[in-house]
């Protein structure tokens, strides 16, 4: 039998050996743009970019500090053309920045469409007292330590917001939501990402549409919603909703709750842990589980109920909770 000469090792060998060298060399051409404007705290930041993560800092300095990072992948000629047809102005108009990109070159075809093999990266320091208005197609986005109106959106990343002296508004059509250390009205949405509230003062409305919700810590009224995962909440004080369509909810209240909260899920278990001089009205019902109760609960119905459910007072009664769920248990649990 004669020996397969395209199957023999150096036969491979060379056949590779051809094909780098016949492979165009790819680099990375990076550049870095720098602006710094003047302007007094209580001024106005918006940018509108087509790519790329915005960080946010503030500093005690009268004016706003602008930093892009660009790399673009390829040959070099071809690297530096995607640099040149991404187009960057800085604009200043009295109190207000407007920092605006988009890339404004030949779309490629195929699998991966018209986006050029390009990351940018924004940097930004503003004063501490300062209005922003983020919104990138595909980036993270990260405020900290501002006092102003904060609203920012992405297309497809993560949002982070710390020490921030609201009103909030953030928006991500594929990423996690992290809130921590801030006042004012916040109002969060993700599209198919987890949200983590911590420590914030101010009413919160936070919705996810496949994601989890964990809120700690929060003074005011707390509107929490997800189509598909669990809520935990702790430490919250003021009127509470918290539902789940596919989830398990699990709430612990501090101290005498000073209005009605409400908890409901589809498809999963709610247990609520109250402290023991709790005074309170009772709702709880389920379809598919069981009703327990570590309080004595005086019942406001008459008869047997049709299923299993407990709606009465704890302690002389007050605010009512209220936990409906359609296929798990309800357990009020004393702390």
């Amino acid at each position: 039998m004669k020996p397969n000469l395209l199957n023999s090792p150096i036969a491979i060998a060379l056949t590779l050996a051809l094909l780098t060298f016949a492979a165009p060399a790819r680099a990375a051409v990076e550049d870095k743009i720098t602006k710094s404007c003047a302007i007094a705290p209580g001024g106005q930041l918006s940018v509108v970019v087509d790519r790329g993560s915005i960080e946010i800092k503030t500093t005690d300095r009268a004016a706003v500090d602008i930093e892009v990072t660009r790399k673009a992948s390829g040959s070099d000629s071809k690297a530096a053309q995607i640099l040149k047809d991404h187009v960057l102005t800085i604009t200043q108009d009295g109190n207000k920045i407007e920092v605006r990109a988009a890339y404004q070159g030949p779309k490629s075809v195929g699998w991966f469409g018209g986006s050029p093999a390009l990351n940018v990266r924004y940097q930004i320091s503003v004063p501490r007292q300062f209005a922003v208005n983020l919104k990138t197609a595909g980036g993270n986005l990260k405020v900290t330590e501002l006092t102003g109106q904060t609203q920012v959106h992405t297309s497809g990343g993560n949002v982070m917001l710390e020490k921030i002296h609201g009103p909030i508004t953030g928006h991500t059509s594929g990423g996690n939501i992290s809130v921590t250390g801030c006042q004012g009205l916040v109002d969060l949405k993700t599209s198919g990402g987890h949200l983590k509230l911590s420590e914030i003062a101010g009413d919160v409305t936070a919705e996810t549409t496949g994601g989890s919700i964990l809120a700690e810590q929060i003074t005011g009224k707390t509107i929490l919603k997800t189509s598909g995962g669990n809520i935990k909440v702790a430490g919250l004080k003021g009127a509470v909703e918290a539902k789940t369509s596919g989830g398990h909810v699990a709430a612990e209240l501090v101290g005498q709750p000073t209005s009605e909260c409400s908890f409901g899920t589809s498809g999963g278990n709610i247990n609520i842990v109250l402290a023991e001089e709790v005074a309170v009205d009772v709702d709880a019902r389920t379809s598919g589980g069981r009703v327990s109760s570590d309080f004595p609960v005086v019942a406001v119905l008459q008869g047997e109920p049709k299923k299993p459910e407990l709606r009465g007072k704890i302690n002389g009664g007050g605010p009512l909770i209220t936990a409906h769920t359609s296929g798990g248990n309800v357990r009020l649990e004393k702390k």
